[in-house]
């Protein structure tokens, strides 16, 4: 990513904008995670529910620490086993991350991403991104960025044109306490 790009990326975000990027299986919409009044124009856009929470992907771990409780040994090593990558837990929010990223719940969705341009948009950023599918709630999500373009129109601040990766679908969700899985991954293509 150039320095300009970065930039404009920083700009689009500070300002509360929400923007569409690749991902492992879709594109998605996504925001500062930080910016309150930002991730209410994001739910507003996909007509979603606050109560539902939201995904945050990072291009490391490093990047979540503020927002989960420290995962045990055990966790630890699962997460290790599947980041980066195409797995999104769902692990114990910290006693500071905010509602309106959790909903309802008393874990926080997070993934280290495996896309190589939705990891250094997270870079580009300093920190995660809101990554919930590119779609209105309970439609097909968008897997390009006409299809993004179809689906929003000019109501998204960027769109940033990309391949997504080689899943036919949003990613596998685990539970981090069970490791039960919540929603299966869809397959290669």
């Amino acid at each position: 990513m150039t320095p300009w790009l970065r930039r404009r990326l920083r700009q689009v975000l500070n300002a509360g904008g929400v923007i569409a990027y690749p991902t492992e299986g879709v594109y998605g919409l996504g925001c500062d995670p930080h910016n309150p009044r930002a991730v209410q124009r994001l739910l507003d856009l996909k007509g979603r529910e606050a109560a539902k929470g939201l995904i945050l992907i990072a291009a490391d771990p490093g990047q979540l620490v503020s927002l989960i409780q420290p995962p045990s040994a055990q966790l630890q090593t699962a997460l290790s086993q599947t980041w980066p990558g195409p797995v999104t837990w769902l692990l114990p929010a910290a006693a500071n991350c905010p509602s309106w990223l959790r909903g309802r719940h008393a874990t926080l969705a997070v993934r280290v991403t495996a896309h190589p341009l939705a990891a250094e948009l997270c870079r580009a950023a300093g920190g995660p991104l809101v990554s919930t599918s590119a779609n209105l709630s309970g439609r097909v999500p968008a897997r390009s960025a006409i299809g993004v373009y179809r689906r929003f129109g000019e109501a998204l601040d960027w769109i940033v044109d990309g391949p997504v990766g080689g899943l036919r679908g949003p990613t596998e969700i685990r539970d981090g306490l069970s490791g039960r899985v919540i929603r299966p991954g869809p397959s290669a293509g």
